[in-house]
């Protein structure tokens, strides 16, 4: 199958991780947890997902002139991902995520963006030559908004398809959703931009129908362990999730949207491809840490050729 590659735009962040028997609720000290570090950010996740995936990935991203900067660019070569447009900030140190990790793979997670949110429209416009030639475009919503609709009035130029992760929920302006080749909020993202509680398929298939009527092409409606409900024109579908014994859910859903842009790639029809991405989050969940849960090429074909769900 053809390779074009993929283009990131998004955050970079260092995780900082408590794992503990459960969260605690305000207020509250619990002592007793197991700490560790692990690169993270929604954007070189998706990144990191979609390189392990198989893909030829360009991040563009800003972090800080610091250790952890410096860190979580080495970690993104090691990776095989081109960071020529990884920019570094004078001003802002890297962003940081502090996370909670309960025993039943539940998380809580505080971000300081630093110089993510510095990535600028000016930042995207010196990455232009990343997208010559690309397939996709992967954004997510830890940066900007004025920088998310620069570079995807870029990649509509240039001929790329759209996919934005719409997380951390916050509700977008009808002129993005025109640029938006594919859509894949969760629930909570879901009843942000509609209004609309999804409860069951109907429900998917009723806030589907409203994000498509703004111009999105295509909506994946991710709902955990219970799968993906895909909306074209064509139809709506649910593509059944895997059941696995859950560690750690921080980056399962960037490592869907990583997987799924690999796929994607690759010219797999849309709902192979959502099957590809539900293993590569399954097989996530069973980690712990964001980018070091992203399983690799070998462990998704082997974990789909054993599971008929």
């Amino acid at each position: 199958m053809a390779k074009n590659g993929i283009v990131v735009v998004g955050s970079s962040n260092t995780d900082m991780i408590v794992q503990m028997a459960r969260l605690p609720k305000p207020g509250e000290t619990i002592l007793g947890g197991v700490f560790s570090i692990a690169a993270g950010g929604k954007g070189a996740n998706q990144a990191v997902g979609a390189a392990r995936a198989g893909a030829r990935v360009s991040f563009v991203a800003r972090v800080g002139r610091d250790m952890f900067g410096a860190q979580a660019v080495a970690s993104l070569v090691k990776d095989g991902i081109s960071v020529s447009y990884v920019f570094k900030d004078h001003a802002a140190p890297s962003g940081v995520a502090l996370i909670f990790v309960g025993k039943n793979g539940e998380n809580s997670i505080a971000v300081a963006p630093g110089a993510n949110s510095r990535l600028s429209p000016a930042d995207v416009r010196k990455a232009r030559r990343a997208f010559a030639g690309a397939s996709l475009l992967v954004m997510q919503l830890e940066t900007p908004l004025a920088t998310v609709q620069a570079a995807a009035q870029l990649a509509t130029e240039a001929g790329l398809r759209v996919i934005l992760n719409p997380a951390p929920a916050r509700p977008l302006p009808d002129k993005l959703f025109r640029h938006i080749s594919i859509l894949t909020p969760n629930e909570t993202e879901t009843e942000l931009l509609t209004g609309i509680k999804v409860s069951n398929p109907a429900d998917a298939a009723t806030a589907a129908g409203r994000l498509m009527a703004k111009g999105v092409e295509t909506v994946i409606i991710t709902l955990g362990r219970r799968g993906a409900f895909v909306a074209t024109k064509e139809g709506r579908q649910l593509v059944p999730g895997f059941k696995v014994k859950p560690v750690d859910t921080t980056a399962a859903g960037d490592v869907f949207n990583g997987a799924l842009a690999a796929a994607l790639d690759e010219n797999k029809p849309l709902l192979e491809a959502v099957r590809f991405a539900n293993a590569a989050a399954a097989i996530s969940v069973t980690r712990l840490g964001a980018q070091p849960s992203a399983p690799d090429r070998k462990e998704i074909d082997s974990f789909l050729a054993t599971r008929s769900r």
